[in-house]
């Protein structure tokens, strides 16, 4: 009987550990991705955690005790009953909100989490018809001003940059976008065989280009694309890669054996 009762818990508990374990909610590591990221649906997921909006409305206290439960994981003082869901679940909120070097709270509008609902009435202004010079640059302005302080508030803030890099590349962006934009309408309204309709179709495709190369210039303000050597846990947008799979000529701009590279949105 007792061996049965034995065989029945150790049962229980092995049920209970690969329950823990699942695919939702694989086994937790410190700093770790929680989903796969050799395939696109492991990605995919990895990029919906991180703009998840749900996490601006978490509270202080919430986000006391995440950072706390991932303190007594990491000096290995977990009370009894702590699954793996609640410990990825405090690293997504921990990596929302606070600076990976600072250990700062990101202001919210440029969270990662808050790119999407801060970002989209921007977009929603750029695409506006029938605008005129003053609403063409205060769109521009504002949207690359906001990728601007978003790519700072993410930077890598383990290696301090003077204030004049990153003014430099604000100001680049800013100048870029509204020159491109104002320079392109004014060609449209200028451009005599085009019909009403046909005139309106092209003006609302002029953001696409007077953001493209606009967004190069704002770069200069924002973490590099990839650090040589550095820990791939850093940023929660970052990824890492064998130096071996990138083109050669890059390849061989490093002896670092991986890189670390801002994957954006």
């Amino acid at each position: 009987m007792a061996d049965t009762a034995t065989t029945a818990s150790a049962a229980a508990a092995a049920a209970a550990s690969a329950a823990n374990a699942s695919a939702d909610a694989p086994p937790f590591q410190l700093g770790k991705p929680r989903f796969q990221q050799t395939s696109f649906y492991g990605r995919f997921r990895h990029f919906l955690d991180i703009i998840d909006p749900r996490t601006l409305f978490v509270t202080e206290r919430r986000l006391r005790e995440a950072v706390q439960l991932l303190e007594d994981y990491k000096h290995g003082t977990l009370r009894p009953g702590i699954t793996n869901e609640q410990l990825w679940s405090a690293q997504k909120i921990k990596q929302a909100i606070l600076h990976p070097d600072t250990n700062e709270k990101i202001f919210m509008p440029f969270r990662m989490s808050g790119y999407i609902p801060f970002g989209t009435p921007i977009v929603v202004g750029l695409l506006l018809p029938n605008q005129t010079l003053a609403s063409t640059v205060f769109w521009q302005w504002l949207n690359q001003s906001h990728n601007a302080c978003v790519n700072y508030a993410n930077r890598n803030a383990t290696k301090p940059s003077p204030a004049s890099k990153f003014i430099q590349g604000y100001l680049g962006a800013v100048i870029s976008a509204v020159s491109i934009a104002v320079g392109l309408n004014v060609l449209v309204q200028k451009a005599n065989k085009f019909t009403p309709a046909t005139r309106l179709l092209v003006q609302r495709f002029v953001p696409f280009p007077a953001v493209g190369p606009a967004g190069d210039g704002a770069d200069a303000s924002g973490p590099p694309h990839a650090h040589p050597g550095a820990t791939p846990d850093r940023h929660v947008h970052a990824g890492e890669i064998e130096t071996t799979q990138l083109e050669p000529e890059i390849a061989r701009a490093t002896s670092s054996r991986t890189v670390v590279y801002n994957k954006g949105l």
